[in-house]
């Protein structure tokens, strides 16, 4: 976050004097989208796979003013889409100097700053919020209370002489110190029934009740939220009066292609060691593989955040394997993607009934997905010759303490090879370690296929005859 711009107003006689006038949240996001749209920039810094779907729909309620509700199974991008609402927000907002909610100098909503406003005048002190700070988020629990959300009476305040009926004894929750902001609350079913009646008057009337007396406070907040199908929470619902408050409520979804599923993974993985595309293709195929399959749980689906870590423990692998071998630099090979099944099992629900066959189930697509990318990368590429001279006894070992220049090593020069790799993107001056991985790729295929044997025991694989 910057620091505060210098020449910005300090008072609120500045602010008038500088022209600026209040706007409400909803109509900066309508002015800000709008601005965006027409210069041709992207709104949405980060979000992949949604542009022809999600975001249209988004955009329109946005510029309808629309609370949302983003409805989806996990995984699938809910909470990063609503992070980015904060990039549609002025990057800088006055606000009363000491205030305990986000007054406008202009317009102040709460007593005490009302009075002080009635006193100071055009010396009212203002200092700047940064957009970030006017975007708040809220993980629904079911043990949050009213007074996590709207307010409670301050004990502290009442034991100071003032009366339970006073407005200065509350203690302001989170919606109302959001003021002129938004409030997003992830995994709303979650929220108890009765602490969702509590938000009706704020989402309709836009005031607060507390402990039997109403602040007719005239908060301004965007209220968005994000929620699983109610057939796969099983924990809760949104209930009928506030479901029907927000103005959108809008279905998400995972990738809907193979390159929008690597994108996810190359934009959100951390890895540790070189991943090639074939690879990423391969996990991406996998994890839409998964998302088809009878013997997964689908209600619960199959998130994003699996392909993700699917890539980081091919890359976590691989670099155990440049460790073992003093091969640099580090690069994934196909037999890295042996580790995937076991180590990613418990971040599936498998349908009653498969016990005992996940890792099964998991192999076996994985196998699929190979198949696949190795069909899509070499289509057209004839790789008998490199059958054939692995089966005139050119065996070729793998693992995790074979290098890649040893796998290159047990083939004699082929000009499929060099095929294999530019079809992989790799060009023939490139290290041994990304070669080995193409040609790996094309030894699977070919394996897949029933054109080669494979035998294979903890830490070694042989392909042969």
């Amino acid at each position: 976050m910057n620091d505060v711009p210098a020449n910005l107003p300090r008072t609120a006689g500045d602010l008038r004097a500088a022209g600026h006038l209040p706007r409400s949240i909803n109509q900066e996001l309508h002015d800000n989208l709008l601005a965006k749209l027409r210069a041709g920039e992207d709104a949405w810094p980060g979000i992949v796979g949604f542009s022809r779907t999600v975001l249209p729909q988004l955009e329109r309620a946005l510029l309808a003013g629309h609370d949302v509700v983003l409805l989806g199974e996990r995984g699938q991008g809910k909470t990063r889409l609503l992070r980015t609402l904060a990039g549609l927000l002025d990057e800088w907002t006055p606000v009363i100097e000491g205030a305990e909610l986000g007054e406008h100098p202009l317009d102040p909503i709460t007593p005490e700053s009302r009075r002080r406003a009635a006193e100071l005048g055009d010396a009212l002190p203002v200092t700047w919020r940064h957009r970030d700070e006017r975007y708040t988020e809220k993980l629904a629990t079911p043990d949050t209370s009213v007074g996590d959300l709207i307010g409670d009476v301050d004990p502290v305040k009442v034991a100071e002489g003032r009366s339970l009926g006073d407005p200065e004894t509350i203690h302001f929750g989170l919606v109302p110190r959001a003021h002129r902001g938004i409030v997003a609350i992830n995994e709303l079913p979650d929220l108890a029934e009765r602490i969702q009646v509590a938000l009706l008057n704020v989402m309709e009337e836009r005031d607060i009740q507390v402990r039997g007396y109403t602040l007719r406070l005239p908060l301004d907040v965007l209220l968005v939220a994000t929620a699983n199908p109610e057939d796969y929470t099983n924990r809760g619902r949104i209930i009928t009066p506030l479901k029907d408050r927000f103005g959108a409520e809008i279905r998400t979804h995972y990738p809907l292609d193979v390159e929008a599923e690597i994108a996810v993974v190359r934009q959100e993985a951390h890895l540790v060691a070189e991943v090639g595309e074939p690879l990423l293709e391969v996990l991406a195929r996998f994890v839409r593989n998964l998302r088809e399959s009878t013997a997964i749980d689908q209600r619960s689906g199959v998130s994003a955040r699996f392909a993700v870590a699917a890539a980081e423990t091919v890359g976590a692998a691989a670099l155990r394997r440049s460790a073992l071998t003093g091969e640099e630099p580090a690069v994934a090979r196909p037999v890295d993607l042996d580790a995937v099944p076991a180590v990613l099992r418990g971040k599936l629900e498998f349908e009653p009934g498969e016990e005992g066959r996940e890792t099964e189930h998991l192999v076996h697509l994985l196998r699929r997905a190979v198949a696949e990318t190795a069909r899509s990368r070499f289509a057209g590429l004839d790789l008998l010759p490199l059958a054939d001279a692995v089966e005139s006894g050119h065996l070729v070992a793998t693992g995790e303490r074979v290098p890649g220049k040893d796998v290159l090593a047990a083939l004699p020069e082929l000009p499929v090879l060099h095929d294999v790799a530019a079809r992989a993107g790799v060009a023939p001056d490139e290290p041994a370690g990304r070669i080995a991985a193409a040609v790996e790729l094309a030894l699977e295929s070919l394996f897949l296929s029933r054109r080669l044997a494979k035998d294979s025991d903890d830490s070694t694989t042989v392909y042969g005859r």
